[in-house]
């Protein structure tokens, strides 16, 4: 089993000298190309609310991802290759002891906060231990044990091997301890006057947009964009015009066609680039609730959706197709597949689903299905309203149901009480949602139906939005975490894969590509198939990366 090695000191210098050559690029000619543009992010996220927190789900800084301009990452890990070293980011490296139980972070010399306070251990030492402190933020799940700083390093334990987490720890965006030691609440708070050590700082806020500029006394040297505006869209229509307009020139929606509505109009500037990975796009079930807390009928519904459709009608063929009944996306997953799944694929069988559900005590009133209650069976399938691809998405998967005799109705809900007040508390029967991508399948599985993730329905959960529980998987999940062995390893993920192919705790629909869109006519610079540093994406840790990374277009 191969896994991330720790990077060595010298390449944090590599990382900021690199920086610093990229930013005077950027700063050179003021008649160059694109040099002093504004450079415009779109996301079709609809009104925001005056939150710049970086911990507060929902917030503005997070929801269009400025946050990740304005506050930094310990490393910068590489969301296109995950299984490449993470580069040195705000630390200058991270070592692990060799169970995986301790970690020893090195902090960046040089840093400071945008207030011009000193970045130093004691603020990494306090921005993890308020995560420790404070559960809801964070959702991570990581369990901290002693956290500790001597003033030149930062050692944190955990109470449970971390082989499989440390891409989280790399990923921590730090805060500052001489402001939020005074704020009560770090998981509420409203952060409306954001300090970071990141390239950007908040110029401006409005419920349609945010405006960050360069960061004079940023460590990393000067951005070749002086300002970025961060504009909300109502929802992937207006974006798609704002991005095939060049009115916004980078941002992340998904656009019907888009070689012909995004790349055609603007051939020579216009890019999409989608960074494999193994994350995927899941049905998430709620277990706890009628009709999926019945396997039966989870495994029926399972059997007759068609993903090459789903695929091919809701993302205009985008995302690759999931074809294994893991739901392991493949080739990128062949090397963690199950021998006693490597010749099973999906299949469209409705007929066998129909004598599955009757097996199981179902009947039919006429053309409707009737559960062993008595019950017609029926249920809400709900995303938020804009977003086109799922909500296509849930049609398909509805006219699906219909042919098991199950009536779905599709409910568009508003974004931001769908990330606070619907999936964090399970208060939904079904709804699309994306898992986290991994140098190894756990994240993809463990965000879907870890049992040490579970909370009762109505507390706020991070992950396992269906509230699954199977003892069996969760101790599978806590052995791949744990073990030293490869063999330990390999028989804890076919433990995993056979609890999700006979369990369903939820439905895999496709593979999730981290894509985005941007545009080449003022700044090149960006992650691309030819130069996968990164992911794309402008709402991930990585946005800082990226930024330093543009020089304007000669």
């Amino acid at each position: 089993m191969k896994f991330r090695r720790i990077a060595p000191l010298v390449a944090g210098a590599a990382v900021a000298a690199l920086l610093v050559s990229g930013c005077a690029a950027g700063g050179g000619d003021d008649n160059a190309a694109g040099d002093g543009a504004v450079l415009t992010v779109g996301m079709p996220n609809g009104t925001q609310t005056d939150n710049q927190s970086p911990f507060a789900t929902g917030s503005s800084a997070l929801s269009l991802g400025y946050a990740f301009v304005i506050y930094e990452p310990l490393m910068m890990v590489n969301r296109a290759m995950p299984s490449e070293a993470p580069k040195p980011w705000l630390a200058e490296k991270v070592e692990w002891n060799s169970d995986y139980t301790q970690a020893v972070i090195t902090p960046r010399s040089g840093v400071k906060w945008s207030d011009g306070e000193d970045f130093t251990a004691d603020d990494i030492a306090f921005s993890i231990q308020l995560r420790k402190d404070n559960e809801a933020i964070n959702t991570e799940a990581l369990p901290y044990g002693d956290i500790t700083s001597d003033g030149s390093t930062v050692t944190v334990a955990f109470t449970a091997p971390q082989f499989v987490n440390q891409a989280k720890l790399d990923d921590l965006l730090m805060v500052p301890e001489h402001i939020w030691k005074d704020i009560k609440d770090p998981a509420t708070d409203p952060n409306k006057k954001p300090v970071g050590t990141g390239p950007y700082t908040l110029e401006s806020w409005t419920p349609q947009a945010a405006t960050v500029v360069a960061n004079p006394d940023y460590w990393g040297g000067k951005p070749a964009a002086p300002e970025i505006r961060y504009s909300s869209y109502n929802d992937n229509n207006a974006l798609t015009t704002a991005l095939t307009t060049g009115e916004a020139q980078w941002g992340w929606t998904f656009i019907a066609d888009y070689e012909n509505v995004y790349i055609a109009k603007d051939p020579e500037n216009h890019h999409q680039y989608a960074a494999a990975g193994l994350g995927i796009d899941a049905l998430f079930l709620n277990n706890e609730t009628k009709p999926f807390d019945d396997l039966a009928f989870r495994q029926a519904l399972n059997m007759v959706i068609d993903r090459q459709q789903l695929v091919d009608v809701a993302t205009s063929g985008v995302n690759p197709a999931l074809t294994n009944v893991t739901g392991l996306p493949l080739p990128a997953g062949e090397a963690y597949l199950s021998s006693e799944y490597k010749s099973k694929d999906y299949k469209v069988d409705v007929a066998g689903a129909k004598k599955l559900l009757t097996d199981a005590g179902y009947t039919y009133d006429g053309d409707k299905l009737v559960d062993p209650d008595g019950t017609p069976v029926a249920f809400t399938l709900t995303n938020p309203a804009g977003w086109n691809d799922y909500l296509t998405a849930l049609d398909i998967i509805k006219t699906a149901a219909a042919t098991i005799g199950a009536v779905a109705e599709v409910q568009p809900a508003n974004v931001d009480g769908w990330f606070a007040d619907i999936i964090p508390p399970g208060d939904f029967q079904a709804s699309l949602h994306w898992t986290d991508s991994g140098s190894t399948p756990y994240d993809m599985y463990s965000d879907i139906f870890n049992g040490s993730q579970y909370v009762p329905l109505g507390d706020a959960a991070n992950w396992n939005f269906g509230r699954f529980q199977n003892e069996e998987s969760t101790a599978a999940f806590a052995t791949y975490a744990s073990t030293s062995d490869d063999a330990e390893r390999t028989a804890a993920m076919d433990t995993i894969q056979r609890v999700f192919v006979d369990e369903v705790p939820a439905i895999a629909i496709w593979a999730r590509p981290s894509t985005a869109q941007y545009s080449t006519k003022n700044y090149v610079g960006w992650p691309s198939e030819d130069d996968p540093y990164n992911s794309p994406q402008p709402t991930h840790q990585n946005a800082a990366e990226i930024v330093m990374k543009l020089k304007p277009s000669s």
